[in-house]
């Protein structure tokens, strides 16, 4: 009799268990259900249909809206393979630099070169490895997204710096609106970002940093904002972001805009103090707005990077493994 009560004890909570865990897996398919790019009807879903496909390749890793990283299954330098079941996490990294058209400018750096040659299956570099290690690849990411994209005046760039200088500086020229992100209405295409180092600049701090310094560097990481789920939560997805390509949740209020976005530094975090420790807090200074009006245009071919139609391609490079497409093609 005991045993028996027991077991039904037991699957009845093994169900309610369950239960907990399906509306989750729902919620969680909602968050970057639209991954074609294709079937995209405005340019801010092409954007986040691109991003929201990159950070399935990666097994969705996120971080929750507690500042909490949930999932993570591979980092920037494995060999391990992502969910296609045929990219190394390695060269899916090296073809970041590679499809934004920024790899060409970084051959100063060692290993860069190597990586021009991490599309062929066979190949595999400790230099190019340790480059994609070396060097932050999160500007690189989100060149590469927009790029694949068709994002009209953009400009890609290894620093996060200088498209959000462009938006301040050039606003008629770039796809972006510099806006207050505490201000602002957040949509699928925009980018949200945050000052690195120990100095808090805030969205009027930057401002005045970028009119008293137009040309110099400033340490920087931005995220895209994709499609929300539901009504009180922004999901956004960042390159280099733990060393993967991560998702991150943060709060909206009624109106749709962020709510109390946690600002601050962990300095402190440790496991006796764990009230500090929160990967959702930041600097963040500005939500670069993609221009309401902009239609995507056609990708233009990167000089030396492969451009796929199909299972060939129209700019090749020597071993990558992909045949040249017919002259008629």
């Amino acid at each position: 009799m005991g045993g028996h009560w027991l077991r039904r004890r037991f699957e009845a909570a093994a169900l309610l268990l369950l239960l907990a865990v399906i509306p989750s897996v729902a919620t969680a398919a909602v968050v970057c259900a639209g991954t074609d790019p294709s079937r995209a009807t405005t340019l801010g879903e092409r954007i986040s249909a691109v991003a929201c496909r990159e950070n399935a390749l990666w097994y969705r890793p996120f971080i929750n809206l507690h500042g909490q990283l949930a999932s993570m299954a591979l980092s920037e330098a494995e060999t391990g393979l992502l969910q296609d079941g045929a990219t190394p996490a390695w060269k899916r990294v090296a073809e970041y630099w590679r499809g934004s058209g920024l790899l060409w400018g970084m051959n100063s750096f060692p290993g860069a070169a190597a990586c021009a040659r991490a599309v062929n299956a066979d190949f595999g570099s400790p230099d190019c490895r340790a480059f994609l290690i070396d060097r932050p690849w999160s500007a690189a990411f989100i060149s590469f997204v927009l790029v694949r994209a068709g994002v009209p005046g953009f400009r890609p760039s290894a620093r996060h710096i200088d498209y959000v200088r462009d938006a301040y500086l050039s606003p008629g020229s770039s796809p972006f609106l510099f806006v207050d992100p505490d201000i602002a209405l957040p949509t699928a295409g925009d980018l949200l970002c945050y000052a690195r180092g120990t100095t808090s600049f805030g969205y009027a701090g930057l401002q005045a940093w970028i009119a008293a310094n137009p040309d110099a560097a400033l340490a920087m990481h931005c995220e895209i904002v994709t499609r929300s789920a539901d009504a009180h939560t922004a999901y956004l997805i960042g390159g280099n972001v733990l060393q993967s390509v991560t998702l991150r949740m943060l709060g909206l209020n009624r109106s749709g805009r962020f709510w109390n976005l946690p600002r601050g530094s962990d300095i402190g975090c440790s496991p006796g103090n764990q009230a500090v420790c929160n990967f959702n807090r930041h600097d963040w200074v500005v939500l670069l707005k993609l221009k309401p009006s902009l239609q995507a245009v056609p990708v233009t071919p990167i000089p030396g990077q492969p451009v796929e139609h199909g299972k060939c391609c129209v700019q090749c490079v020597v071993g990558a493994g992909i045949p040249r497409c017919p002259a008629s093609h």
